[in-house]
């Protein structure tokens, strides 16, 4: 693929951020998921209500592609976002703690299996209340981290703090995967 083919792709996909971007992202990646992993817990902005739909819809689609699934079982979980775009850095420390102190709660009581992840600022506070029951004893809990396919030569925030927080830290460019030695490339899958 030529550098051309990489911008213009990479411009597509920013298009798409601005619309729900991560939310697309991750539910791709979720068409794959086994239906033994349910119940499924979607964590949002509770500022975001675009992403709520698309889950809806996504659990929808999926109960009806299987004849077995009466109900799907998902629930929805809102929770203050860790930055705002354009927020001031000093702000954002504040921001991201409140998020953390309304995060472990959930995390707790939900204890999951497992985190997947994309990039998204509320995913931050998330993985680190999974990390912290683990530290604590109560559960371990694998996080897995997959940096959106938009980011072709750098990490984005959330990617440069959980790159070191991660069981598995996925990438979808082999620009990225040479940048960053631990991380696991799979080419694109989203």
């Amino acid at each position: 693929m030529g550098v051309v083919e990489k911008l213009s792709e990479n411009n597509e996909n920013r298009k798409q951020n601005k619309t729900g971007g991560h939310t697309t992202e991750i539910l791709r990646l979720l068409e794959k998921l086994s239906n033994a992993y349910s119940p499924r817990h979607y964590i949002i902005a509770d500022t975001d209500e675009m992403s709520a739909h698309k889950i809806n819809s996504f659990e929808l689609e999926r109960a009806d592609r299987d004849p077995n699934t009466m109900f799907p079982e998902y629930y929805i979980h809102r929770i203050p976002r860790s930055r705002e775009v354009r927020q001031s850095w000093l702000s954002t420390v504040v921001t991201t703690l409140y998020s953390m102190w309304l995060s472990f709660p959930l995390t707790h009581r939900v204890k999951p299996d497992l985190v997947l992840c994309n990039g998204p600022g509320t995913c931050v506070p998330i993985c680190i209340s999974a990390l912290l029951l683990g530290i604590l004893g109560i559960k371990k809990v694998i996080i897995v981290y997959v940096e959106s396919i938009c980011r072709v030569e750098h990490l984005s925030l959330s990617g440069k703090i959980l790159f070191h927080l991660s069981d598995y830290f996925i990438v979808q460019w082999p620009a990225l995967k040479e940048k960053y030695p631990k991380s696991v490339y799979l080419g694109r899958i989203v």
